[in-house]
Formats: structure tokens, sequence, C-alpha cells
């Protein structure tokens, strides 16, 4: 089939590689990022433009949101009305914007998160930073261009003296970048840009001397170090940490309770309480009590703690780390630079780009104002000529047919003068009036000539800009900063124990390897009666306390930690420890102990295998566990002992029952490994080892239910270096082939 003369073949990846780019170049340029000399979007500048057309001054009546909407989507952003709608919203949030754009009446949400009214039923006009950042539009200080429809104008960039794009900030999400801009004060931003006047060279440190960091309309605590804060404006990327301003409120009786006054930036209180009580309902914050929000139109969050025991320290870290009480807010200075291109500034090449446009703007002001000046003095020394002629120009208007061009040759007037001379009233041609214009000659004449200098001299444009620079900061002088800067440390690692309520234990795990714990230090007769499902009986048991951690061994080398408080209660079967753990199908438990990073513990396989580790080297993070012992094919684990204190030898024996006392010293300490050899064996494997202490001797249970112990303190015949077959072991030593 041939294409016909509206088709053309292209290959599908170059077509599909060109409209993508085109979409991600309108959605970088006419959507996302901020202008660097406005801090606006196109929406936003839509948005007030047509606010301004409006007449919706901050000395006028409010309108419906609804008129500004529709005259935004019908003139200038052919877009949703919602999302126009919600623009203009955030534009009047004083919890969203540092300095507000939108003087909103009605609903426009609040920090709870809810939602504003529909545009219908709120009203809106601009306020006095709107009409600040909008200044001097109609006196030739930008440029404009043609709305979508060609029907109307709009101006490329606002011309105001005022630095939105740092004292609002800007955050947006185009295709393949995005920016994130805090806002700050804008008497810092002010003292940063004279600076920057009087020294252009000075690099980003010496701004921190004005600007010591984000100012956020919600407060808080910034608790960064100069250096972090100095490191992200000076590359334009970064992030800031931000903590609620949080105080310990004393209570009669020697009570306490921890009063939330500020939130970040960007958190919705809402949500956020509603964390706090998901912390409580979960136990997942042991020490905190109860969450109460009693707000009004000042944030209010009162958290009561557990006890008054409870050391306010801990708790405050605890929530700094558990919840939205300690933020990251983001830097990412990309903006739109003045011939619409994105990229990553400093701070102190976003203040030199605005100082730099104001600059252009000051000079097309005066330019303009000159142009206008020159008009005015043409039609003036027209004026003058009529005066100093009357007779003979009312003669000439009286008596000729055509007065224009009479009048113009025979007083070398221009075009423009002459016909002004013509449209004067009668009343015009009184003396007091030739006084006048006079008087307003020499009065625009002089001006024309400041101008002239200003515009031909760039040390009388800073001092110009500086200036005026010093009567918006004048505006904004009982403006306080918001957000303190208190420098501290990230929050510290918790010790979880601590949040525990600490109470003893008896942790039992079946011979199917069910487990549950109960209450107090419960004796073996008790636990001997307790109910077992069908077939299972008792197999591991020991006391501990809830806040302990719980070290289980598994035959196939691998350890894992439990929390004392998360096993589940006695008073039923409890439940599969597989549950808690991803222990394997065909591995089992053989011991369970609390773990305690000091302790030394001995390791031995099933081939006679062993070493030493330490309590800290089982501690295991996640339920996976961790490897312990590098297992042989075939081998098992088969003891995980502790080693007492004063323990200086080892006993190992086979199940051929010949046992081997060597020195402790000979086995390595390990953190993962799979040892050396303890015992050699001509047939089986190891049956049972121990360390303990020569002086002591060997101890073990007599059989039945009499309770004697026997003890062989001469150990002589069976001891030899490590490795050795060892010797039968003593007379009546178990049949069982165990130390215990």
């Amino acid at each position: 089939m041939q294409p016909t003369e509206s088709e053309i073949e292209v290959p599908f990846d170059a077509a599909l590689s060109e409209r993508y780019l085109v979409y991600a170049l309108s959605t970088i340029t006419a959507r996302s990022l901020p202008d660097v000399r406005d801090g606006l979007k196109p929406v936003h500048r839509r948005l007030l433009w047509a606010m301004r057309l409006l007449k919706l001054d901050p000395a006028s009546a409010y309108k419906k949101c609804a008129r500004v909407v529709g005259d935004v989507i019908g003139k200038y952003h052919p877009h949703g009305d919602q999302s126009v709608y919600d623009a203009m919203v955030r534009l009047a949030q004083d919890f969203a914007l540092r300095y507000p754009l939108v003087d909103g009446q009605g609903n426009f949400g609040n920090i709870d998160g809810d939602n504003a009214a529909a545009y219908r039923y709120t009203e809106a006009r601009l306020t006095a930073t709107a009409a600040r950042l909008m200044a001097g539009l109609d006196e030739g200080t930008v440029d404009y261009r043609a709305t979508y429809n060609g029907e109307d104008e709009e101006p490329e960039v606002f011309p105001g003296l005022f630095p939105n794009l740092l004292a609002n900030g800007s955050s947006g999400i185009a295709v393949g970048m995005a920016t994130s801009i805090p806002p700050h004060h804008v008497g810092e931003l002010i003292e940063a840009a004279s600076h920057l006047i009087d020294n252009p060279g000075a690099d980003d440190r010496d701004l921190m001397d004005f600007v010591q960091g984000p100012d956020f309309p919600t407060g808080g605590v910034l608790v960064d170090g100069r250096e972090a804060i100095a490191l992200a404006y000076r590359t334009g990327r970064g992030s800031f940490r931000l903590r609620a301003k949080i105080s310990v409120e004393r209570e009669k009786g020697g009570g306490w309770h921890l009063l939330v006054s500020e939130i970040p930036y960007g958190v919705q209180k809402g949500k956020l309480i509603e964390a706090i009580a998901g912390l409580i309902g979960d136990k997942k914050l042991p020490i905190l009590a109860d969450v109460r929000d009693e707000s009004d139109a000042a944030v209010r969050i009162v958290l009561e703690p557990r006890s008054r025991t409870v050391d306010p320290e801990l708790l405050m870290e605890s929530l700094f780390r558990m919840s939205e009480l300690e933020v990251r807010f983001p830097l990412n200075l990309n903006v739109l630079d003045k011939h619409r291109t994105p990229g990553v500034m400093s701070l102190r090449q976003v203040l030199l780009a605005w100082l730099e446009f104001q600059i252009e703007v000051l000079l097309r002001r005066s330019t303009t104002r000159i142009g206008k000046i020159d008009d005015r003095l043409e039609l003036l020394d027209g004026f003058l000529v009529a005066f100093l002629n009357l007779d003979r120009v009312i003669e000439i208007i009286r008596t000729e047919d055509e007065a224009k061009a009479v009048m113009i040759a025979e007083f070398a007037l221009t075009d423009r003068q002459a016909e002004a001379i013509l449209n004067m009233r009668l009343r015009s041609l009184r003396r007091l009036e030739e006084m006048e214009i006079g008087k307003e000659r020499a009065k625009l004449a002089k001006e024309r000539e400041e101008l002239a200098r200003l515009v031909e001299s760039p040390a009388r444009q800073r001092t110009r800009l500086k200036r005026d620079l010093a009567a918006v900061r004048e505006a904004y002088a009982g403006d306080e900063r918001r957000t303190l800067l208190v420098e501290s440390g990230p929050a510290r690692e918790l010790d979880w124990s601590q949040m525990i309520e600490k109470e003893p234990i008896t942790v039992i795990l079946s011979q199917r390897g069910w487990i549950r714990a109960m209450k107090g230090h419960v004796a073996l007769a008790e636990i001997a009666e307790l109910k077992w499902r069908e077939g299972d009986g008792p197999h591991l048991h020991f006391h501990a306390q809830t806040t302990d951690k719980l070290l289980l061994m598994a035959d196939n080398g691998r350890v894992y930690t439990l929390g004392g408080d998360k096993l589940p209660g006695g008073r039923g079967f409890g439940e599969p420890v597989r549950l808690t753990i991803d222990l394997e199908a065909e591995a089992e438990i053989i011991a369970t102990m609390v773990a305690r990073p000091e302790m030394r513990l001995l390791v031995a396989t099933s081939d006679g295998r062993g070493f030493v580790t330490s309590g800290e080297a089982t501690l295991a993070e996640t339920r996976k566990g961790k490897q312990l012992v590098n297992l042989r094919p075939g081998a098992k684990v088969v003891v995980l002992k502790p080693v007492p204190g004063a323990a200086d030898a080892v006993a190992a024996i086979g199940e051929n029952r010949k046992m081997l006392v060597f020195r402790i010293d000979e086995l390595p300490e390990l953190g993962r490994g799979s040892g050396v050899q303890l015992q050699r064996y001509r047939d089986g494997g190891l049956s049972d080892a121990m360390a303990f202490a020569m002086a002591d001797g060997i101890s073990w249970p007599l059989g039945g239910d009499s309770g004697r112990v026997r003890s062989e303190t001469d150990l002589t015949p069976w001891r030899a270096i490590r490795g050795a077959s060892g010797r039968i072991a003593p007379n009546g030593f178990p049949r069982s082939n165990r130390f215990s």
C-alpha cells in the first residue's frame, strides 16, 4: 500500500522518541518547574494575572473562586478546573506558603489534611505580597506573549521586587527531573541579596551569615548542623532534618506530659495523630500511654507517658524515630533560568539570577519612563509655543481651512504637537495653565535627567536596587522567623528493653516446635502438668524476662533471635515457632537460652568439630536468622552451651562412650565458621560436650528420681590434646552419653 500525501513513513522508534521529547519538554518548561525570576509555574502566574484583570486587589471585595477558575481555564490555561483550583487553594493556605499570594475567604482546607470547599462556595482576592510581586507590569518591564488561542496576552514573568522562589518555595515532578525548594524568611533573603550587590564574589558560605536555613510556615525545629546546611546550599541538592517543637509540661504531683506546639512542614496533623495512636494500639511504643488533640487555631497535641518514671528524652527520641514528628525535607534547586533552560543552581546562583533580572526590570522601567517623558515633553513644548503665539494660533484656526498644516509650517511643530493644540479646550488657555505647563516641564526634565544617569551608570543601578530592597525589608519588618535552628544529632538507637515492662517469664519449647511464655518463673513440676497437643510434650525450657533477647539454635547451623515480649502467652498450646522465624522444614531447634552479648558459648557438631563464639555473634536482626556454623555434608549442630566464667577445660563424649578432656584455649574463638576437631571417632560421632573448671571436675545426675549427683574430680585418665580419641567414660556415666 502506497502512503498518501498526508502520510509520512518514519521508523517507529524515531517517531516515538521525537514525540516523547516534545511532551517531556512541555512538562518541564510549561508545567512542573518554576522560573528563577519570579518563582512561579505557569498555572500560578496565570491565576494571579487573571485575578489582577478582575481587579481583585487587596483593597477590593472578594469574588467567587469559580469566577477566577473559569477565566483562567477559558483564557489562559486550558487544563482541568480541579487542578487549577487546587493550585489556587495552595496559594491561599498559610500553612503551605510562607507568604500566601491569595487571600481566601471560606474553607480553604486545614493543617489536619481536610480538603477545601468547592470553588462555588469560596471567595478570594490578592494579597499585598501578590500585588508587590506583580508591581510594574504596566511599566514595560517584561514581555508579553499571546495566549493559547491568540485572543489575549499574558506576561511571560512577573517583575515585582519580591524573592518569591526562595521565600515561598516550590515543588514539582517533571519528566526525568523534579524540584523541591523549601520556603525561607524574606528578610534574610533580602539581606543576602544586598550583600551580593556589594560583594558579587561572595560564596554560599558567606551567605549563610544571612540565610540561616529554611523558614517553614508551620515552624518546627531545624536540627541540621551549619556544615550540612551549607553543603546543601552550595550544591543545590540535599535535605533538611526538621522536627516538631516539643516541650515537657510538668503537672502537679510530679507527673508530666509532652506538648507538641508545632509540627513539621507538610505533615498532616490528622494523619500524624492517627499514626501515633497506631503505635500505641500495636504496642510498638509501650512507654507512651495516650495521645490527645487539643488544637484550636494553634497546634496543641498532648502525649501522655505510660508512667512518670519514663525518661522524657527517651520518649521524644522514640517519637522522632517512629513517627513524622521528625521528617527530612528534600532540597533540589532545579529551576528554569532566564532562557527557560532547566538546571540545578546553588543558593548564590539563584540570588544572582534574581538580582540580574531585577536590574533588567529597573532598566526597562527607566527606559519606558524616559520614552513616556519624551512624549509628554514633546506635547508640552507644543503647548508653550501655542501660549507664546496665542493670538496667531487662534487666527489660524478661525481663518485657515487646513489649520493643522499651516501651524506645522509656521511654528515648526510636529504632527502630534499640532493635533494636541487643536484638541485643547478653551479653558486651558488661561494664564495659570501656562504656568502649570512650565512647572510640569521642568519637573519632567529633571526626572528624565536622573533616569538617564541611572540607565548609564551600573553603580547607580546597584544603589537604587539596594534602596528598593531596603523598602521591601521594611515592609516585612514585623515578620519573625518561625523555624528555630537548634543543632542536634540524629535520634539515637533505641534500647527497646527500656520500652518494655520488665516481667519474669518461663519460655517453653515443645518437642514439635511449639513455643509459649508463661508468666513468672515456673518450676519444672508445673511444666510437666501443662496441657500439650496430642503426641507432643516438653522439650526445652528456661527462665527469662520480657526485656530479654532469646537465642534459638537450629541443628542446620543457623541462629535466630526473638524478643521475650513477642512470645505468645502460656494459656493455650502456644504457636509454632516456624511462624515467627524462617526455619527450614527439616531443621530442629537444639538449644534455647537468653542471649547476652558478653556471654561466651561452646558450639559443637555431630562430626566432632567445634569452636567458642560470643553472644553478640549469635544475635540476628531478621526472621531469617544468621548462619553461625558452616557444616560439613551430613553433619548437624548438637551442642550450644554457655561457657562458665571460670571454665578452663572442655569435655567431649562420643556416641562410642569415649570421653576426652582438653584445655579450652586449644579452641579458636570465631564469629562464624566450621571450627576445629574436638574428638576423633572410628564409628559414630559426637554425643555431647561442655566447658567446665578443671578444679571442680565433672558432675552428672544419677538415674531415677533420687536427685543425687556423682562427681569425678580426677580427670587425669581422660586428659589429652584436642583431637584425640579419648577413653571410656567413668563408671556410672549416664547411658544417654550426655553430661546433663
